[in-house]
């Protein structure tokens, strides 16, 4: 008789929209193929308190209907609680370690599906050894869209919706007062986000981490409008020598000196919020399918990816040495594994042709 597989669904990092729909589609077709899914709560915080937090997930558990929505119906962590982070800051590592070996043999598992950013990911990789007795796979999902080898993420087409709605409600307005607004969108220091929401607008400047720009081109680039209003969108992860604070209030600074009528705005966490628009629905179906079927041929330490319109997995190992290592800023000795917008993306000739201020990159 053919053993039943017992699966268990994290969600880990930053929450962003698509998380329930994966978790949704993955424990559909798990039940279809005769297995149990467990949701471990609030991440490896979860795994971290005994007995382990996990909840058995059915059709009722989480209805089709609420799958929709953003954020996760099994957490991503709490405040202060023991894990990867905590563990470093407060000497706990060993406990921590130990903890999840205990809550992982407690538990039975004969697979786990982490859905996670850039950071869990590399987190799990230099960890493995946690997950050795059971068969490991992640999902890529992030708003920032800085994780190496698969060409989209869960949520991040979400989040470029949401920050496009909010900066077509600020055009109205700044057209009725014949301002500009400097918009403040999420990425960290990678500016994919900011670009993708800012051709969509038409925004008459971005910028972002990757590309350096000059303040003085940017402030006549303003002044040399064919309007006195618009959308400027900066990402939060650009600076300025010889300048402080957050971004947007750091070019507005330079805009009001300059006579330019200028407010700025910040979304903030409404970029990871909204209704899972109907690409991240999809790409969460292809993704869950992706991890089943690499649990069924006895895949583990994988990825799902998206490489042009073929889903496939990838090694963590892979993903590990494809990305452009950096120094994780929250857990010394971590590195995790980035991607940045290339210099040879398509959508920065775009917003060039169409005449928006990109930066001083030729």
């Amino acid at each position: 008789m053919k053993k039943t597989k017992k699966i268990g669904i994290m969600t880990t990092g930053g929450d962003c929209s698509g998380l329930n729909t994966v978790i949704q589609r993955v424990a559909y077709g798990a039940r279809l193929r005769g297995w149990e899914t467990w949701g471990i709560l609030d991440g490896t915080d979860g795994l971290s308190v005994t007995p382990p937090a996990a909840i058995k997930i059915d059709d009722l558990t989480l209805p089709i209907e609420n799958a929709r929505l953003a954020g996760s119906f099994l957490h991503n962590g709490r405040a202060h609680a023991l894990n990867f982070e905590t563990a470093v800051h407060r000497g706990k590592v060993d406990l921590f370690n130990k903890r999840l070996r205990e809550s992982l043999d407690q538990l039975k598992l004969d697979a786990l599906i982490l859905i996670g950013g850039n950071g869990s990911l590399s987190l799990a990789w230099s960890n493995r050894k946690t997950y050795r007795d059971l068969q490991l796979v992640c999902i890529p999902k992030t708003i920032d869209m800085d994780m190496p080898l698969t060409d989209r993420t869960i949520g991040f087409d979400t989040a470029v919706q949401q920050l496009t709605s909010f900066c077509d409600q600020l055009m109205l307005t700044a057209r009725s007062h014949h301002r500009w607004f400097v918009v403040q969108a999420m990425g960290r220091d990678c500016g994919h986000l900011a670009l993708n929401a800012g051709v969509a607008v038409g925004a008459r400047a971005i910028l972002i981490p990757e590309i350096k720009f000059d303040i003085n081109a940017l402030v006549n680039h303003i002044k040399n409008a064919p309007t006195d209003y618009g959308v400027i969108i900066v990402s939060e992860g650009i600076t300025m020598r010889g300048h402080s604070g957050r971004p947007a209030d750091m070019v507005l600074r330079k805009l009001t000196a300059a006579g330019l009528i200028a407010r700025a705005a910040f979304p903030e966490h409404t970029q990871r919020a909204g209704d899972t628009i109907a690409s991240d629905r999809i790409l969460a179906a292809r993704f869950a399918d992706c991890a089943l079927n690499a649990i069924e041929n006895n895949e583990t330490y994988v990825m799902t990816a998206l490489d042009g319109d073929n889903v496939h997995t990838v090694t963590l190992a892979d993903f590990v040495s494809a990305g452009e290592e950096m120094h994780d800023p929250k857990i010394p000795d971590l590195m995790t594994s980035n991607a940045y917008v290339s210099p040879d993306e398509p959508l920065l000739n775009v917003a060039r042709d169409m005449g928006i201020y990109i930066g001083e990159q030729k």
